[in-house]
């Protein structure tokens, strides 16, 4: 009877130990699950984020204005605050996702002008902020990259940024001179000449949420 009694015991605090390993893994393995990666007060990814630009034709100077729709955050991008997500942010822009309000203009820019560059399905760069007001980002465009200085300003949430691109800087004139060669007559103004001017006014703007 006692031999028993003592089997029982044994059973029964062998039970109880296998019991409390299975209840501490499950308590560990719920710990694991429940453990979640902090997110960052400031997200260029989760931001809205448009970059407009501005180019011009005739000699009068006429603006014509578009955006690209789709920008691509591809390193850094977040932070404690606006300013930290925005420093050293890497960023591509696919020139695919080009929009100006008009189909065919937009296929002569896409086909024309940045398919007659080098390697330039997307523009690419990294922003650096030197102080409160200037920086600058080194753009990547007809396999050059060139660095472009801008101003900006930072009020809140709200981020933006404003430059101006020389085409010639990256060495795209041909490409340039493809354009105004498509868009010979478009480009006419009242005394007749043609004209696609090289500089192009950028401005991007991001919110963040």
């Amino acid at each position: 009877m006692k031999k028993l009694a003592l089997s029982l015991l044994v059973c029964f605090a062998m039970i109880q130990i296998t019991s409390c390993k299975k209840e501490a893994n499950n308590t560990t393995e719920q710990k694991e699950v429940t453990v979640e990666k902090k997110q960052a007060a400031f997200s260029l990814q989760n931001a809205e984020n448009t970059i407009s630009w501005t180019a011009y034709k005739t000699t009068d100077k006429v603006p014509v204005k578009g955006h690209f729709k789709k920008v691509n955050i591809t390193s850094g991008g977040e932070g404690d605050t606006a300013k930290e997500a925005i420093n050293n942010a890497e960023f591509s822009v696919p020139v695919s996702s080009i929009f100006t309000n008009d189909s065919s203009r937009d296929f002569k820019i896409r086909k024309f002008f940045f398919g007659v560059m080098d390697k330039t399905e997307l523009l690419s760069g990294k922003l650096v902020l030197e102080n409160d007001s200037i920086g600058n980002t080194d753009i990547t465009m007809n396999g050059v990259t060139k660095n472009l200085p801008f101003n900006y300003t930072l009020n809140g949430k709200t981020f933006n940024l404003k430059a101006t691109m020389k085409i010639g800087d990256w060495k795209a004139e041909k490409a340039l001179d493809s354009l105004n060669t498509v868009c010979k007559d478009l480009h006419k103004g009242a005394d007749g000449v043609s004209k696609t001017w090289d500089d192009v006014a950028i401005e991007i703007t991001t919110v963040f949420k």
